[in-house]
C-alpha cells in the first residue's frame, strides 16, 4: 500500500478533531518547528517525535491506513483521540514541503504498528468464532428474547398510561410537572430495557422549557410516542420490514445483516453530537457506483470521542453491510481495501421540491424519522425575516435552515462559498428544515465541511 503518498487537505485533517479546542491547539503544532525524527512507510503510516513542556518529547504515531479509518498512539496523557499531536502529525504531512520524509519507522513506532495491526487480526479471527459459539444455544437465546420483550411491553403499556395521563390533564401542566417526573418515567423505560423509549421521554421533558410554540411541539411529540408504543405492542401484525424499524426505534439491537456492497464510498461528512452519558458520531458516505447513501454510526463514552474517524472528501474502496429496517440508511464498515484516496466525485443533487418529497416519501416507512441524506444542486443561501434558507437558483422554491444550522459557523463558511452563486449542497432534510454538512462550489471537485 503506497497510498500514504496522496496528500490529504488540512481541511480534511482537521474535520478528525474531536472539538474546536484540538482543532486550534492541532493547528499551532502543524509546523515543522516542535518536530523532530518524523517520517511516513508505504504501509501507510506517519510518526514523529513533538517536544512538549517535559523533558521528553511525545512520541507520535498514525496509521493512516487501518480499515476502520485512521488509528493514532502518543504519550502524551490527553484522552482525545485524535490529540493534538496526531492532528498536528497528520497537518505537517499534509503539507507539499517535503517536511516528513518516507523512510522506516523507529523501533517505538513499529511495535505499535505491528501490535496494532496484530490485534486487528485476531479480533477479525474471534468475530467468526464467537459468531459461532453465539448461536450454540438458541433456545436460551430465545428465551432471553422472550422475557425482554415481556419487559418493553409492560413498559410501553406504563407509558401509554402517563400520556394518557397529561393529555387528559392538559399540556399546561407539563410546565408546571417540571423535569422531575419525566425523568422517573425515563427511568423506568430503562428498567424495561428500552432504550429508545428513554430517549424520546428525556426529550418530552425539555420541550416545555424550550421556547415559544412548545405546547405543539410536545403534542407532535406525544403522538410520535404513542405511534411508537402502539406499533411495538401491535408488532406481531406489522409488515418485517416496518416491524424491524420498530425494533430499532425502541432500543432492541440489530446487526447489519444485509449483503456486503463493495463500492467507492465518498466520505460526505462527519460530525459528533453529545449529551451527559454518550458521544455519537455520525458518518455518512455516497456509494459512487451503486448511488446509495449510507451512515455510520459509532460511539465514545460521555467526554470521550468516538474511535472511528474518516477523512471528508476521499473515497474509500470499502465493503458496507446494511442493518435491517425500512428506509434505514445506517450500515456497518467491512472490509476496507485500500486506504482513502482523492476522487473526482460529488453525489447527484435535486431540486428543493424534490427534497422535500423525498423526505414524505420516506416517512411512510419510518414515521419517527427526523430527517433524511439529501444532496441539493444549485442553491443559494439567501437571508429570510427570521432566518437564513436555501433557494433554488432555478425555481421559486427553497428549504429553510435548520436552528441547529444557524447556530454553526459552517454557515458563514456556505455563504463566503456561495457569494451569490449556486453552489451544491449535502446535508439532512426533515421536518425542521434543512441542515447543510458539505458543500461544493460549481465547476470544483473539492469538499467544503460545514459541520
Amino acid at each position: 500500500m503506497t497510498q500514504v503518498g496522496v496528500r490529504w487537505s488540512a481541511d480534511q485533517v482537521l474535520a478528525l478533531a474531536p472539538d474546536a479546542a484540538s482543532r486550534k491547539a492541532g493547528s499551532k503544532l502543524g509546523a515543522a518547528g516542535p518536530w523532530s525524527e518524523t517520517g511516513s512507510g508505504e504501509e501507510g503510516t506517519v510518526w514523529g517525535l513533538c517536544k512538549g513542556s517535559g523533558s521528553k518529547p511525545y512520541q507520535t504515531v498514525v496509521d493512516i491506513a487501518d480499515a476502520s479509518g485512521p488509528a493514532y498512539k502518543c504519550s502524551c496523557p490527553s484522552r482525545k483521540f485524535p490529540c493534538k499531536h496526531a492532528l498536528g502529525l497528520l497537518l505537517l504531512w499534509a503539507g507539499e514541503d517535503g517536511a516528513v520524509a518516507p523512510g522506516a519507522p523507529p523501533d517505538w513506532a513499529e511495535e505499535w504498528i505491528e501490535g496494532r495491526r496484530k490485534r486487528t487480526e485476531d479480533k477479525r479471527t474471534a468475530g467468526g468464532s464467537d459468531s459461532a459459539s453465539g448461536s450454540a444455544d438458541p433456545e436460551a437465546a430465545r428465551r432471553r428474547a422472550e422475557r425482554r420483550a415481556e419487559r418493553i411491553t409492560a413498559g410501553a403499556t406504563e407509558l401509554e398510561q402517563r400520556l394518557a395521563d397529561l393529555l387528559r390533564g392538559g399540556l399546561a401542566g407539563a410546565e408546571q410537572t417540571g423535569y422531575a417526573l419525566w425523568e422517573e418515567t425515563a427511568a423506568r423505560m430503562v428498567d424495561a430495557q428500552a432504550p429508545g423509549l428513554a430517549a424520546r421521554v428525556r426529550e418530552l421533558g425539555a420541550i416545555p422549557s424550550s421556547g415559544p410554540g412548545w405546547p405543539v411541539r410536545l403534542l407532535e411529540e406525544c403522538a410520535l410516542l404513542h405511534l411508537l408504543d402502539q406499533a411495538w405492542l401491535r408488532r406481531e401484525g406489522l409488515p418485517e420490514s416496518l416491524a424491524a424499524t420498530v425494533r430499532s426505534r425502541i432500543g432492541l439491537s440489530n446487526s447489519a445483516d444485509g449483503p456486503p456492497l463493495r463500492d467507492r464510498w465518498l466520505v460526505l461528512a462527519q460530525y459528533d453530537t453529545a449529551d451527559a452519558r454518550l458521544t455519537t458520531r455520525r458518518i455518512w458516505l455516497y456509494g459512487a457506483d451503486s448511488d446509495r447513501t449510507a451512515l455510520l454510526l459509532s460511539y465514545g463514552a460521555a467526554g470521550r470521542a468516538p474511535e472511528l474517524t474518516l477523512p471528508v472528501g476521499l473515497t474509500l474502496d470499502a465493503e458496507v453491510a446494511a442493518y435491517p429496517g425500512a428506509g434505514q440508511p445506517r450500515a456497518a464498515l467491512g472490509e476496507q481495501f485500500a486506504p482513502p484516496t482523492p476522487a473526482a466525485v460529488r453525489p447527484p443533487g435535486v431540486t428543493t421540491t424534490q427534497a422535500a418529497a423525498r423526505y414524505g416519501e420516506t416517512l411512510r416507512d419510518d414515521p419517527w424519522l427526523d430527517s433524511v441524506p439529501i444532496t441539493l444542486d444549485r442553491v443559494v443561501p439567501t437571508p429570510t425575516s427570521d432566518g437564513w434558507q436555501l433557494a433554488d437558483a432555478d425555481t421559486d422554491t427553497a428549504l429553510p435552515l435548520t436552528s441547529t444550522a444557524r447556530a454553526r459557523p459552517g454557515l458563514w463558511r456556505l455563504i463566503a462559498l456561495s457569494g451569490g452563486t449556486p453552489v451544491k449542497v449535502f446535508g439532512e432534510c426533515g421536518h425542521r428544515g434543512f441542515t447543510p454538512l458539505t458543500a461544493w462550489a460549481e465547476g470544483t471537485e473539492k469538499a467544503v465541511t460545514l459541520c
